[in-house]
């Protein structure tokens, strides 16, 4: 073996070498060739999460539906509540408007004029002994000036609750007593 490699003793060993070691890569061709593809351990593992993800796609989609539904069930519950308070605050106006309306026309009944021809002192002393509801509505119909003096004849904790009564009654945030 010596015989053959006495032409290269004068020359470096170092591009010797790598020219003998490229070589010999050339003649292996396989061997340290690296392969494109995945390993087959990756493979496996890749294999196993795709598997995974598509075993809990419809569960997490499920999952998501869930969450919506309840999210627009608390919405509809939200919405309910507030359609119940509107409906209530709906029926507790149309009480007082028709009671208010109750109220004005039992003035039109016709006292309005008997009281219009009274004096006010007279008219004063009979409308404390009516109910107030009814002596506010007599006093709301007759001319301002005539309600003053009526109002001036009577006692001043009558002349109050009768202010209070009218003053409430074109208030629609009064409560639903008047007196």
């Amino acid at each position: 073996m010596t015989g053959h490699l006495d032409h290269l003793r004068g020359t470096p060993l170092r591009p010797l070498l790598a020219s003998l070691a490229g070589a010999l890569m050339l003649a292996m061709p396989g061997a340290f060739a690296q392969d494109v593809t995945a390993p087959p351990a990756e493979d496996a593992t890749a294999s196993e999460i795709e598997k995974f993800c598509t075993n809990i796609a419809d569960a997490a989609r499920d999952q998501r539906y869930l969450l919506q539904r309840k999210d627009l069930e608390a919405l509809q519950a939200s919405v309910d509540e507030r359609i119940a308070t509107l409906e209530k605050r709906r029926a507790e106006y149309e009480d007082w408007l028709k009671r208010r309306n109750d109220f004005l026309k039992q003035a039109e009944l016709g006292l309005v004029d008997i009281y219009k021809t009274m004096k006010p002192d007279a008219a004063a002393g009979k409308l404390e002994m009516v109910r107030p509801e009814i002596a506010a509505a007599i006093v709301m119909k007759l001319p301002p000036r005539q309600s003053s003096l009526i109002l001036s004849e009577m006692s001043d904790d009558k002349a109050a609750v009768l202010t209070n009564i009218i003053s409430s009654a074109s208030d629609p945030n009064t409560s639903k007593e008047p007196s």
